[in-house]
């Protein structure tokens, strides 16, 4: 059966999906015993939390820190510029 996601890192606090996802499908992270449901529609390609991320909370994808989380995301939330910021190639900081 098909995961539908991409885990590259145990250490990770986001999946990115392989497909388009509706709010309220379950996602089973097998890998890591997590099961959460999706609170957004996510689109293939983009990223949605696996594990709550704080305000000010780094976001690790693939092993590495894309970003910074500018609210706490949820578990199932969908993780883009609406609630994150990228730390890197930034003029004013």
């Amino acid at each position: 059966m098909e995961q539908g996601y991409i885990l590259i890192n145990k250490g990770d606090n986001v999946v990115t999906l392989l497909r388009d996802f509706e709010k309220g499908e379950r996602i089973n992270v097998s890998e890591l015993g997590i099961e959460f449901t999706l609170l957004d529609n996510v689109e293939f390609g983009h990223k949605v939390a696996i594990r709550l991320i704080r305000n000010g909370e780094k976001v690790i994808k693939y092993g590495e820190s894309i970003g910074s989380s500018t609210k706490e995301i949820l578990p199932g939330e969908h993780v883009h510029i609406q609630n994150t910021v990228s730390d890197r190639g930034r003029g004013d900081q």
